[in-house]
Protein backbone atom coordinates (compact mmCIF):
# COMPACT_ATOMS: atom_id res chain seq x y z
CA UNK A 1 0.00 0.00 0.00
CA UNK A 2 0.96 3.26 -0.46
CA UNK A 3 0.75 6.67 1.47
CA UNK A 4 0.29 9.92 0.43
CA UNK A 5 2.78 12.24 2.11
CA UNK A 6 -0.05 14.62 3.73
CA UNK A 7 -1.05 11.45 5.25
CA UNK A 8 2.27 10.85 6.74
CA UNK A 9 2.86 14.18 7.70
CA UNK A 10 -0.43 14.14 9.49
CA UNK A 11 0.62 10.72 11.56
CA UNK A 12 4.14 12.83 12.62
CA UNK A 13 2.31 15.93 13.26
CA UNK A 14 0.44 13.65 16.41
CA UNK A 15 3.18 11.81 17.31
CA UNK A 16 4.94 12.69 20.33
CA UNK A 17 8.74 11.80 19.41
CA UNK A 18 10.01 12.56 22.94
CA UNK A 19 7.58 10.24 24.41
CA UNK A 20 8.35 7.59 21.41
CA UNK A 21 12.13 7.43 21.77
CA UNK A 22 11.88 8.26 25.60
CA UNK A 23 10.11 4.67 25.41
CA UNK A 24 13.73 3.54 24.81
CA UNK A 25 16.50 6.54 25.66
CA UNK A 26 16.59 8.35 29.01
CA UNK A 27 16.10 12.14 27.77
CA UNK A 28 17.00 15.43 29.37
CA UNK A 29 16.04 18.94 28.55
CA UNK A 30 17.95 21.74 27.88
CA UNK A 31 16.02 24.54 26.32
CA UNK A 32 14.10 23.76 23.75
CA UNK A 33 15.50 20.48 23.10
CA UNK A 34 15.74 17.22 24.64
CA UNK A 35 19.34 15.19 24.72
CA UNK A 36 20.42 11.78 25.89
CA UNK A 37 23.30 9.22 25.29
CA UNK A 38 22.52 7.78 21.63
CA UNK A 39 21.57 4.14 22.15
CA UNK A 40 23.28 3.56 18.22
CA UNK A 41 26.96 3.58 19.44
CA UNK A 42 28.66 3.63 22.89
CA UNK A 43 28.99 7.39 24.03
CA UNK A 44 29.53 8.80 27.87
CA UNK A 45 28.40 12.01 26.87
CA UNK A 46 24.44 12.84 25.25
CA UNK A 47 24.83 14.14 21.90
CA UNK A 48 22.02 12.25 21.19
CA UNK A 49 18.96 15.47 20.51
CA UNK A 50 15.21 14.64 20.15
CA UNK A 51 13.02 17.80 18.96
CA UNK A 52 9.12 17.48 18.87
CA UNK A 53 8.53 21.04 17.28
CA UNK A 54 11.19 19.45 13.88
CA UNK A 55 9.74 16.50 14.50
CA UNK A 56 13.10 14.86 14.25
CA UNK A 57 15.99 13.01 16.00
CA UNK A 58 20.03 13.01 15.53
CA UNK A 59 23.08 12.13 16.66
CA UNK A 60 26.35 14.26 16.59
CA UNK A 61 28.07 11.22 17.23
CA UNK A 62 27.61 9.03 14.00
CA UNK A 63 25.40 10.91 12.44
CA UNK A 64 22.09 8.80 12.21
CA UNK A 65 19.11 10.33 12.55
CA UNK A 66 15.65 10.55 11.53
CA UNK A 67 11.58 11.01 12.29
CA UNK A 68 9.24 8.34 14.12
CA UNK A 69 9.06 6.07 11.42
CA UNK A 70 12.72 5.42 10.93
CA UNK A 71 12.66 5.35 14.37
CA UNK A 72 10.77 2.43 14.54
CA UNK A 73 12.21 0.95 11.58
CA UNK A 74 15.68 1.09 13.22
CA UNK A 75 14.70 0.14 16.47
CA UNK A 76 12.21 -2.42 16.09
CA UNK A 77 12.81 -3.99 13.20
CA UNK A 78 9.42 -3.00 11.48
CA UNK A 79 9.39 -2.78 7.69
CA UNK A 80 8.14 1.14 6.79
CA UNK A 81 4.55 0.04 6.53
CA UNK A 82 4.31 -1.52 9.58
CA UNK A 83 6.07 1.62 11.33
CA UNK A 84 3.22 3.89 9.58
CA UNK A 85 0.20 1.55 10.83
CA UNK A 86 2.15 1.42 14.25
CA UNK A 87 1.77 5.25 14.92
CA UNK A 88 -1.24 5.97 12.83
CA UNK A 89 -3.16 3.14 15.58
CA UNK A 90 -1.18 5.52 18.62
CA UNK A 91 -1.98 8.43 16.89
CA UNK A 92 -5.48 7.88 16.41
CA UNK A 93 -5.28 8.48 12.59
CA UNK A 94 -7.35 6.38 10.39
CA UNK A 95 -5.57 4.72 7.20
CA UNK A 96 -7.50 4.59 3.73
CA UNK A 97 -8.69 0.56 3.26
CA UNK A 98 -7.11 -1.78 2.02
CA UNK A 99 -7.61 -2.48 -2.17
CA UNK A 100 -8.90 -5.70 -2.19
CA UNK A 101 -5.57 -7.33 -4.06
CA UNK A 102 -3.77 -5.65 -0.94
CA UNK A 103 -5.71 -7.61 1.78
CA UNK A 104 -5.86 -10.94 -0.17
CA UNK A 105 -1.82 -10.53 -0.02
CA UNK A 106 -1.58 -9.79 3.07
CA UNK A 107 -3.73 -12.67 4.35
CA UNK A 108 -1.42 -14.82 2.27
CA UNK A 109 1.31 -13.31 4.19
CA UNK A 110 -0.05 -14.18 7.34
CA UNK A 111 -0.81 -17.63 6.46
CA UNK A 112 2.73 -18.66 5.25
CA UNK A 113 4.13 -17.04 8.52
CA UNK A 114 1.55 -19.23 10.76
CA UNK A 115 2.68 -22.66 8.11
CA UNK A 116 6.62 -21.97 8.91
CA UNK A 117 6.28 -21.36 12.62
CA UNK A 118 3.93 -24.76 12.82
CA UNK A 119 6.89 -26.24 10.77
CA UNK A 120 9.57 -24.76 13.36
CA UNK A 121 7.56 -26.47 16.30
CA UNK A 122 7.75 -29.59 14.59
CA UNK A 123 11.36 -29.46 13.78
CA UNK A 124 11.52 -28.41 17.74
CA UNK A 125 10.18 -31.33 18.76
CA UNK A 126 11.54 -34.18 16.59
CA UNK A 127 14.83 -33.11 18.09
CA UNK A 128 14.01 -34.11 21.55
CA UNK A 129 12.62 -37.32 20.12
CA UNK A 130 14.38 -40.80 20.05
CA UNK A 131 14.90 -40.36 16.09
CA UNK A 132 16.54 -36.82 16.51
CA UNK A 133 19.27 -38.41 18.57
CA UNK A 134 21.95 -38.20 15.27
CA UNK A 135 21.08 -34.06 15.32
CA UNK A 136 21.83 -33.61 19.09
CA UNK A 137 24.98 -35.74 18.77
CA UNK A 138 26.36 -33.63 15.99
CA UNK A 139 25.78 -30.75 18.54
CA UNK A 140 27.47 -32.21 21.18
CA UNK A 141 30.69 -32.37 18.69
CA UNK A 142 30.13 -28.32 18.23
CA UNK A 143 30.13 -27.82 21.89
CA UNK A 144 26.30 -26.87 22.06
CA UNK A 145 24.06 -28.12 24.68
CA UNK A 146 20.25 -27.97 25.14
CA UNK A 147 20.10 -24.33 26.49
CA UNK A 148 21.69 -23.34 23.34
CA UNK A 149 19.32 -25.67 21.20
CA UNK A 150 16.24 -23.78 22.63
CA UNK A 151 17.46 -20.61 22.79
CA UNK A 152 17.94 -20.30 18.68
CA UNK A 153 15.54 -22.74 18.24
CA UNK A 154 17.02 -25.75 16.49
CA UNK A 155 15.23 -28.99 15.40
CA UNK A 156 15.77 -31.73 13.51
CA UNK A 157 13.68 -32.90 10.12
CA UNK A 158 12.96 -36.34 9.96
CA UNK A 159 12.57 -38.83 6.75
CA UNK A 160 9.51 -40.14 4.81
CA UNK A 161 7.64 -36.50 4.49
CA UNK A 162 7.12 -36.56 7.95
CA UNK A 163 6.67 -32.76 8.01
CA UNK A 164 4.44 -32.93 5.48
CA UNK A 165 2.07 -35.49 7.02
CA UNK A 166 2.22 -33.40 10.09
CA UNK A 167 1.10 -30.31 8.39
CA UNK A 168 -1.65 -32.44 6.50
CA UNK A 169 -3.10 -33.54 10.21
CA UNK A 170 -2.95 -29.14 11.04
CA UNK A 171 -5.39 -28.96 7.98
CA UNK A 172 -2.69 -27.21 6.96
CA UNK A 173 -3.02 -27.15 2.27
CA UNK A 174 -0.49 -28.91 0.52
CA UNK A 175 -0.29 -25.33 -1.87
CA UNK A 176 0.61 -23.42 1.41
CA UNK A 177 3.56 -25.66 2.64
CA UNK A 178 4.76 -25.78 -1.31
CA UNK A 179 4.91 -21.22 -0.86
CA UNK A 180 6.37 -21.63 2.54
CA UNK A 181 8.69 -23.61 0.74
CA UNK A 182 8.24 -26.97 2.75
CA UNK A 183 7.62 -29.10 0.34
CA UNK A 184 8.86 -29.86 -3.20
CA UNK A 185 6.51 -30.46 -6.19
CA UNK A 186 7.69 -33.52 -8.19
CA UNK A 187 7.96 -34.47 -12.06
CA UNK A 188 4.85 -36.42 -13.57
CA UNK A 189 2.22 -37.54 -11.18
CA UNK A 190 4.77 -38.37 -8.26
CA UNK A 191 3.56 -36.62 -5.05
CA UNK A 192 5.30 -33.91 -3.70
CA UNK A 193 8.10 -34.45 -0.97
CA UNK A 194 9.63 -32.66 2.24
CA UNK A 195 12.22 -30.28 1.06
CA UNK A 196 14.47 -30.76 4.19
CA UNK A 197 14.62 -34.27 5.30
CA UNK A 198 17.20 -36.01 7.85
CA UNK A 199 18.44 -32.75 8.56
CA UNK A 200 19.57 -30.48 11.65
CA UNK A 201 17.21 -27.64 11.28
CA UNK A 202 18.43 -23.54 11.89
CA UNK A 203 15.09 -21.51 11.99
CA UNK A 204 15.57 -17.89 9.99
CA UNK A 205 14.18 -15.65 11.34
CA UNK A 206 13.16 -11.76 10.11
CA UNK A 207 14.29 -7.98 12.12
CA UNK A 208 11.22 -8.66 14.15
CA UNK A 209 12.10 -12.19 14.81
CA UNK A 210 9.31 -13.76 13.28
CA UNK A 211 10.43 -17.60 11.45
CA UNK A 212 10.68 -17.10 8.04
CA UNK A 213 12.71 -19.78 6.68
CA UNK A 214 15.28 -22.26 7.49
CA UNK A 215 18.57 -23.98 6.60
CA UNK A 216 18.91 -27.40 6.87
CA UNK A 217 22.43 -29.12 7.61
CA UNK A 218 22.77 -32.92 6.51
CA UNK A 219 23.41 -35.47 8.82
CA UNK A 220 24.81 -38.19 6.76
CA UNK A 221 28.08 -38.07 6.02
CA UNK A 222 27.31 -38.40 2.04
CA UNK A 223 24.67 -35.63 1.96
CA UNK A 224 24.84 -32.90 -0.56
CA UNK A 225 24.78 -30.23 -0.74
CA UNK A 226 25.71 -30.28 3.40
CA UNK A 227 23.99 -27.38 3.62
CA UNK A 228 20.51 -26.38 1.85
CA UNK A 229 18.25 -23.12 2.73
CA UNK A 230 14.85 -22.21 1.89
CA UNK A 231 14.11 -21.45 -1.91
CA UNK A 232 13.14 -17.32 -2.55
CA UNK A 233 9.13 -17.25 -0.71
CA UNK A 234 6.99 -13.89 -0.20
CA UNK A 235 8.80 -14.14 3.08
CA UNK A 236 11.87 -14.90 2.39
CA UNK A 237 14.56 -13.60 0.25
CA UNK A 238 18.14 -14.76 0.85
CA UNK A 239 20.29 -11.82 0.07
CA UNK A 240 18.44 -9.30 2.22
CA UNK A 241 18.69 -10.33 5.62
CA UNK A 242 21.21 -11.34 8.17
CA UNK A 243 20.63 -14.75 9.99
CA UNK A 244 20.16 -14.45 13.80
CA UNK A 245 19.85 -10.45 13.22
CA UNK A 246 16.90 -10.32 15.43
CA UNK A 247 18.70 -11.62 18.10
CA UNK A 248 21.97 -9.64 17.89
CA UNK A 249 20.48 -6.64 17.06
CA UNK A 250 20.01 -4.91 20.90
CA UNK A 251 23.10 -5.98 21.64
CA UNK A 252 24.88 -4.70 18.58
CA UNK A 253 23.04 -1.17 19.24
CA UNK A 254 24.70 -0.94 22.71
CA UNK A 255 27.76 -2.41 21.82
CA UNK A 256 28.48 -0.62 18.45
CA UNK A 257 29.27 -3.48 17.40
CA UNK A 258 28.22 -6.92 14.84
CA UNK A 259 30.36 -9.67 14.23
CA UNK A 260 29.43 -10.98 10.85
CA UNK A 261 30.76 -14.80 10.48
CA UNK A 262 30.02 -17.55 7.54
CA UNK A 263 27.70 -20.11 8.10
CA UNK A 264 24.97 -20.96 11.14
CA UNK A 265 27.74 -21.95 13.51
Amino acid sequence: MRFSPNLLEEILRRTDLVQLVGRRVKLTRKGRVMWGCCPFHKEKSPSFKVENERRTYHCFGCGTGGDAFKWLTETEGLTFPEAVEKLAGEAGVELPKWSPEDEAREERRKSLYEIVEAACAFFEEQLRTAGGAPAREYLQTRGLNGEAAKQFRLGYAPPNDALKEHLYKKNIPLDGMVAAGLVRPQDGDRSPRDFFFNRLMFPITDARGRVIAFGGRGLDPDAKPKYINTGETPLFSKGRLLYNFATARPAALQGGTIILAEGYM
